[in-house]
């Protein structure tokens, strides 16, 4: 199901729900289905000097025509996702994108309990269930596949329907390959990853995840000053760059919107309106980076992204003091706010064209799609610090080259 932009009914649906949900009933359905609590972050993923090294995802399997990889069919997986979970705001926007909602199912996943002990579940469903699965948590699709699993089960993660299995939670590649081997159920011909230049959207995205998307991350969960430090001037700093990088860009990558900017947008937006919060002092909001923020409002006019953007805050509390997102942030039309003034269409060749259409062969379309090093098992390959880029990411290697016949 697809919410309104700023979903704040929704949200307060879904508080309401929360709320009928104790830790009593969250305990007992996890002894009946045989779940473990969620492992936490702050004490799992925190390397010697105090730094958030996030765990590598479980389920990489690969899509394509191989014996061992995944088969692309029209109503057989499901999208299962997480409101403020901006990586898993990702494949579902692709998908809406792409024409796709009839053929992958989607499912958003709520809190468990008062304390979410157990990870993600269905609070706001029929007997706190999922109705396509029968699941209580989303970690029995892993349980299904690997009953000694350990780690967290994380969202996005792509469910086969039928098997009621997690087959793939690797967000680093997941939209790729919906855009590649579901393209013969597309009813557009919009190309978000042009084949000529995977390699270049690639790379560009394996340095944008250590750097944007995971920058907040790094910054919420980190334990020593010096590793707070460390992720908040990276943070920043590669923010400066991608502001350079648009001021002569309407997009990423040019004129037209790739997979890489369906990635940054959900980062920005989140980043913007709730996850600053977790972090201490904001050296700049989104808003006050010139070309970022009409970057933002661009694409926040566009409706697969407005469908997804969501502006949660809690209900009231009986407190004295209320932070801004219970005082202030309720109030605010965001509608109006983020309405773009359409100034950015200047910077394209192609001013009323958001996307590059491609009407090659779904052969000649396919690709092997490449395995991003952040899912290696070795903590020392995910080191937020061990990325390279060939060209500076404040510049845009494909200006002018991608085109619509």
């Amino acid at each position: 199901m697809a919410f309104d932009a700023c979903g704040i009914e929704a949200h307060r649906r879904k508080v309401e729900a929360q709320n009928k949900y104790t830790d009593e009933l969250a305990d007992k359905f996890a002894k009946e289905v045989g779940v473990n609590p969620r492992p936490n972050e702050t004490k799992e993923e925190i390397d010697e000097r105090g730094a958030f090294i996030r765990q590598a995802n479980r389920f990489i399997q690969k899509f394509g025509d191989k014996d061992d990889e995944l088969k692309a069919e029209p109503n057989r997986y499901g999208i299962y996702w997480a409101h403020g979970c901006h990586w898993s705001n990702r494949p579902v926007i692709v998908r809406d994108i792409l024409g796709l909602e009839d053929v992958i199912y989607e499912q958003h996943v709520t809190h468990t309990g008062e304390s979410n002990k157990y990870g993600h579940g269905f609070a706001d469903q029929d007997g706190f269930k999922d109705k396509e699965t029968g699941f209580y948590y989303l970690s029995e699709a892993y349980k299904n596949v690997d009953p000694n699993y350990k780690g967290r089960a994380t969202t996005p993660t792509l469910v086969d329907l039928k098997n009621k299995t997690a087959v793939n939670n690797d967000y680093h590649r997941l939209t790729n390959y919906i855009e590649v081997y579901f393209r013969p159920y597309q009813k557009t011909d919009i190309d978000l990853y042009p084949v000529k230049y995977r390699k270049e959207i690639d790379e560009f995205n394996d340095w944008l995840f250590p750097t944007i998307n995971n920058g907040h991350y790094r910054m919420a969960f980190c334990q020593s000053p010096e590793a707070y430090k460390e992720s908040y001037d990276d943070f920043y700093d590669n923010l400066e760059k991608i502001d350079k990088r648009l001021e002569n860009n309407r997009f990423l990558f040019g004129d037209y919107i790739t997979d890489s900017d369906v990635r940054l947008y959900v980062t920005l937006v989140r980043w913007e309106t709730s996850y600053y919060h977790n972090v201490g002092p904001m050296k700049k909001r989104i808003t006050e980076y010139k070309n970022i923020w009409g970057y933002v409002k661009d694409l926040f006019s566009i409706k697969e992204f407005r469908r997804y953007t969501f502006f949660e805050f809690p209900n009231d509390n009986p407190g004295f003091f209320k932070p801004y997102a219970e005082r202030i942030a309720p109030k605010i039309n965001y509608d109006l706010e983020w309405k773009t003034d359409g100034k950015r269409k200047e910077l394209s060749s192609d001013k009323e064209n958001v996307y590059l259409h491609t009407n090659i062969s779904f052969d000649d379309y396919k690709s092997d799609i490449s395995v991003s090093h952040w899912n290696s098992q070795k903590i020392a390959d995910r080191n937020p610090f061990n990325r390279a880029i060939s060209v500076d990411p404040s510049i845009n290697p494909l200006k002018g080259l991608l085109k619509n016949n």
